[in-house]
């Protein structure tokens, strides 16, 4: 799994934790819906760290809770 694929599965879990829709996710945070889905969709070639804090701000959690998952753990490399 890749950084973009983590991030993409760590929304997805986190919404399902709260019951919460991916453009509800999306309101909270103050984003489009169209942002949201291009993350979870890995069109986002790159999601930046403040869109990512601003998704957890629409969650109520920490970057530091986001980034606090088991899913991170073992990533492939970037660089090659």
């Amino acid at each position: 799994m890749n950084a973009k694929q983590a991030v993409a599965a760590r929304i997805i879990e986190l919404c399902k934790e709260r019951d919460m829709a991916i453009n509800a996710l999306a309101n909270s945070a103050g984003k489009s819906p169209s942002t949201v889905y291009s993350i979870l969709n890995r069109k986002s070639k790159n999601p930046g760290v403040v869109t990512i804090k601003e998704i957890c701000d629409g969650l109520d959690i920490s970057l530091r809770t986001f980034f606090d998952s088991p899913i991170f753990d073992d990533l492939e490399q970037e660089i090659q």
